[in-house]
């Protein structure tokens, strides 16, 4: 089943007198349950699409259609509510909240954004700690734990929601190599057992090892060669 589809997209950012294209009219589809990546270098325009399929950002041209949704369409408060219903982010800069505790940061959209009771967010909040080797560290605040433990706690709220799409910039650039394994495998059981879709922009190679499609991007652009299903390896 289809869950996303790019047409024509394109955005155009205003920098003082000079108009700069990031994304430059590309066509995509991204079937449910699926691993998909977006790689290319810096400045190629994969954090953009990223944040036009998370409703961060609105398309200057073309139609981008989300879960059935033509997302470029929506209002301020509908792309918040579509977010915090359907989506699941991981940033580059973690985007914590520095007051809370690494606990009630993921029990944060738990709260805001689904309601969900006390013993149903206990029970989720221990599993995603554990998944994420960070049970000891559930009482200390953001300013008290290294950036590859803020990532790791950044990627249990994500996951927190049980989103239908994950949208990963990055997510495993701060993670020593057995971290990321365990969050890949993590990424892995969800797809498997919630049909959680994933959608990443990475340089890692275990990432890209693991995704069925990568679309790579050249200057706004993706390479007509790629967005096809790769091969896996064992």
């Amino acid at each position: 089943m289809e869950l996303i589809r790019a047409e024509h997209l394109a955005k155009t950012y205003r920098t003082g007198e000079i108009d700069v294209l990031a994304v430059k009219g590309v066509d995509f589809t991204i079937d449910a349950k699926s691993f998909v990546t977006f790689v290319g270098p810096s400045g190629s325009g994969k954090s953009t699409l990223l944040n036009m399929i998370g409703c961060l950002d609105h398309p200057t041209s073309g139609k981008l259609t989300v879960l059935g949704t033509n997302v470029g369409s929506l209002d301020r408060r509908a792309a918040a509510n579509f977010r915090g219903e359907h989506l699941g982010f991981v940033f580059q800069d973690f985007n914590l909240i520095p007051v809370l505790t690494v606990y009630e940061n993921i029990e944060y959209p738990l709260i805001m954004v689904q309601d969900w009771p006390e013993d149903k967010r206990r029970k989720q909040i221990t599993r995603l700690l554990e998944a994420v080797n960070m049970s000891e560290q559930a009482h200390k605040r953001p300013d008290q734990i290294s950036g590859g433990q803020k990532q790791r706690v950044a990627i249990a709220r994500a996951l927190a929601t049980n989103p239908q799409l994950v949208l990963a910039d990055e997510p495993t650039a701060n993670l020593d190599h057995d971290t990321a394994y365990r969050i890949i495998e993590l990424m892995k059981k969800m797809r498997d057992e919630l049909g959680t879709t994933f959608v990443f922009s990475t340089h890692d190679p275990k990432i890209m090892g693991e995704a069925e499609v990568i679309f790579t991007l050249e200057d706004g652009r993706i390479h007509p060669s790629t967005g096809k299903a790769v091969a896996h390896h064992a």
